[in-house]
Order: C-alpha cells, then sequence, then structure tokens
C-alpha cells in the first residue's frame, strides 16, 4: 500500500504500524462514506478488541492526519471525525487502484458488447494489472476477504477480456496465455477454456485445441458429472470441422 500526493510518495512503512495501514485501507475502500467506531474497530481487530482499542483507534487516526499532512494535504479535513465516526474525504480526482479496476472492467465490458474490442484493449489491462496484485498481504478479516473476492471476480472478467481482445487483434500466443491463467484460476469456468480453444485454433494448433477441450471434457465429468455446455461444444465442433 502506497499514498502519493503531491509530488511525494509514501510507501507502506510511512503508515503507522499495521494497524494504520489497515485502517487507512478500510477507511479508503469505504471513502466518503462515515464510519462508526465500533465499525472501524471491528476492522481492525476482527476477532476480539483489546480493552485499549478506543484509545488506540484515537492514536491511529491522529498519525493517519500527520501522515496526510506531510503529504501535504490538510489532515484534519482529509480524515474527518464527529460524534462516534470517521470519513475519509480525498481530495476531487483521487485516485484509488480499486475504483480504477472496477471502472475499468466495466468500460472494457461496455466496450466488447459493443462491438468495438479496440476500446476495450486499454481498461481491459487496467483491470487486469490492478486485480492481480495481492489485497493486504498476511492480513486476515472478513472485510479483506470480501475486497479479495471482489479483486478476483474483476481479475477472472479482466482475463476474459484480455483474451477477447487479443483474439481480435490476431495476438494468437497472448491470447491462449490469458486463457491458460483464467482456466488456472477457475479450472471450471467454461468461458477460459473456450477461449483457449478458440486461441489455439486461431494459432493453427488445432490439434492443441482439440487436446484443450477434451482436457476442458474431462475435468467436467470427473468434478460435477456432466458433459460441457453446448456453447462449449458448439467451440469444439468448430474447430474440428476446420481441420
Amino acid at each position: 500500500m502506497s499514498l502519493e500526493a503531491n509530488g511525494q510518495l509514501f510507501d507502506q512503512g510511512a503508515f503507522p504500524g499495521q494497524q494504520g495501514r489497515v485502517a487507512f485501507a478500510y477507511l479508503a475502500c469505504v471513502r466518503n462514506r462515515p464510519v462508526s467506531r465500533g465499525e472501524l474497530t471491528s476492522a481492525l481487530w476482527p476477532r476480539e478488541a483489546p480493552p485499549s482499542a478506543d484509545a488506540a483507534l484515537s492514536a491511529i487516526a491522529s498519525k493517519l492526519r500527520a501522515l496526510l499532512t506531510r503529504a501535504g494535504l490538510d489532515g484534519s479535513a482529509m480524515l474527518a471525525s464527529g460524534p462516534g465516526f470517521y470519513e475519509l474525504r480525498l481530495p476531487a480526482g483521487a485516485w484509488v487502484d480499486l475504483e480504477v479496476a472496477t471502472d475499468a472492467i466495466h468500460d472494457a465490458e461496455t466496450a466488447l458488447r459493443a462491438g468495438d474490442p479496440a476500446h476495450a484493449y486499454g481498461p481491459s489491462a487496467i483491470a487486469h494489472h490492478i486485480a492481480r496484485r495481492p489485497f493486504l498481504p498476511g492480513e486476515e478479516a472478513p472485510w479483506v476477504d470480501g475486497v479479495r473476492a471482489r479483486l478476483r471476480g474483476i481479475l477472472l472478467r479482466a482475463l476474459e477480456c484480455r483474451a477477447e481482445v487479443y483474439l481480435w487483434n490476431n495476438e494468437y500466443a497472448l491470447a491462449a496465455e490469458a486463457a491458460r491463467e483464467l482456466t488456472t484460476h477457475e479450472p471450471l469456468r467454461e468461458s477460459g477454456h473456450r477461449l483457449l480453444i478458440r486461441a489455439l485454433a486461431a494459432a493453427g494448433n488445432g490439434a492443441e485445441a482439440l487436446w484443450a477441450y477434451e482436457q476442458c471434457r474431462q475435468l467436467i465429468a470427473e468434478q460435477l458429472g456432466v458433459d460441457p455446455s453446448r456453447q462449449t461444444k458448439e467451440v469444439y465442433e468448430a474447430v474440428l470441422h476446420s481441420l
């Protein structure tokens, strides 16, 4: 985690300890919304808050304000507080990577649905690169798991978009790479297998494409006891007829 403002970069070591990093991350994830002290306490100490939690929370907030001030921001205004709550109010135009990834994958998917893969190229890359980063490594809490699940979903969607864009741009090796990464993350996601089959076939590797289908078929049969979907079978049959 890092904070950049006014040409200064503050890495995670600049934050007030582990709890300071977690507190700032939580407030950034729900920025512009008042967060009760109880909610923030639960985010910092998900199992059981220590007796000194209230004083510790006040100290963390004070140190975060000092960090924001060192970054050339108005710490008191950025990390506002009132009776029983805190609220992170970042400046207009602030860039938060989780928000950017969410917007980017929406833009990429919208462009693909509109039949405009050229305009999906950049947004899909942005979503992919952000979503593949680990979120608060080593931290365990329900809200952290929730953010990780959200990022995982964005990553899978971004890989699908990347594979489609690469296919459109005749970058078949990159399309296969994105599809393989997708099937590694989610082996039962048939859309990833279909993209892999298409990419291999487009590259002229028909036999490898058929083998990719067979691997998909065996996996689904072993895990679920059913056949691949009609859409997957149609991709397979198209490849078979093209040989």
